[in-house]
């Protein structure tokens, strides 16, 4: 069973094990650099920092996926503009649970707390070109390529090509209309 929630304080030291787990080549497969991730410290009262603001106020909003009331991984967006846009990322922690369908499945769950919650009114996803699986998922989970692009998209990234999702309100309110 699958379930979507808000990140709490007890997450926190999962996100920073998450990180602080990948190899070099991992992190260097999903577009991000490892010597750009701060101490696990740093992480840590940044994602605690978040949390302590009223949720129109962050710039990063994160939630947990779980599977059977495991979590297994974590979406976060990154930057967001409360009422307008946000753009996500997405995680799921270990090779195990990845290649299986889950990331779309957790996605689809994951946009009602983003259109809902944050008031969005677009949704941005800008994964690394050269990493497919998110890539497809996003495709699958009703976003659209806006655009394929060179760019340094994140604190924790070299400069790459992505490719640009996006979903807007509308789009994902038809979507589930429909469904």
């Amino acid at each position: 069973m699958l379930s979507v929630r808000e990140l709490r304080t007890e997450d926190i030291p999962l996100i920073v094990a998450y990180w602080f787990g990948c190899t070099p080549e991992q992190m260097a497969a999903m577009g991000a650099d490892a010597a750009k991730l701060p101490t696990r410290e740093q992480l840590a009262a940044g994602l605690a920092g978040q949390l302590a603001l009223p949720v129109e106020q962050r710039r990063a909003y994160a939630l947990i996926w779980e599977l059977d009331g495991v979590p297994v991984g974590h979406c976060n967006t990154n930057p967001t503009t409360f009422g307008e846009e946000a753009f996500m990322h997405l995680h799921l922690w270990t090779g195990s649970d990845r290649h299986r369908g889950l990331g779309r499945k957790f996605v689809l769950l994951s946009l009602p707390y983003f259109f809902n919650t944050l008031q969005l009114q677009r949704l941005y996803s800008e994964p690394y070109a050269l990493n497919p699986a998110p890539n497809r998922t996003l495709e699958k989970a009703g976003f659209r390529l806006e655009k394929e692009y060179v760019t340094t998209p994140g604190s924790l990234n070299f400069e790459q090509p992505v490719k640009r999702w996006v979903i807007t309100k509308d789009e994902w309110e038809a979507s589930t209309s429909s469904a």
